[in-house]
């Protein structure tokens, strides 16, 4: 295989992604070394994440042989169904040292109105 383009087909990649959940908070951490800000899309709904992002790579000279292709590269996306409701608007994204972590505080548990009778 001497040229890259066959490397990075038209497909999207799909994120790995760590979930967890905290008494306040609804946790998303994903290791995406070589995304820049610019280049990701974060939206958070009442029940959902999606993560959107492209992976660029630099080309490689035509007379180059490929002898591993492990890696990525191109856009990708995930979507998370979330375990709770959270409040969506009040989400913050970070991206540090290559790991992007989404934090969303849970939605207030409903508590039962008293009936008047």
């Amino acid at each position: 295989m001497n040229t890259n383009n066959a490397l990075f087909a038209n497909s999207e990649g799909q994120l790995a992604v760590d979930v967890m959940e905290t008494a306040e908070a609804v946790i998303i951490r994903s290791a995406i070394a070589g995304v820049e800000e610019k280049d990701l899309d974060v939206s958070v709904n009442d029940d959902m994440v999606t993560i959107r992002g492209e992976r660029h790579v630099e080309n490689l000279e035509d007379s180059a042989t490929v002898h591993y292709a492990e890696c990525f590269w191109g856009a990708f996306s995930r979507s998370i169904i979330l375990p709770v409701k959270v409040r969506a608007d009040e989400a913050v994204a970070d991206l540090k040292n290559g790991i992007l972590t989404v934090t969303i505080p849970k939605a207030k548990a409903r508590t039962r109105v008293p009936i008047n009778a």
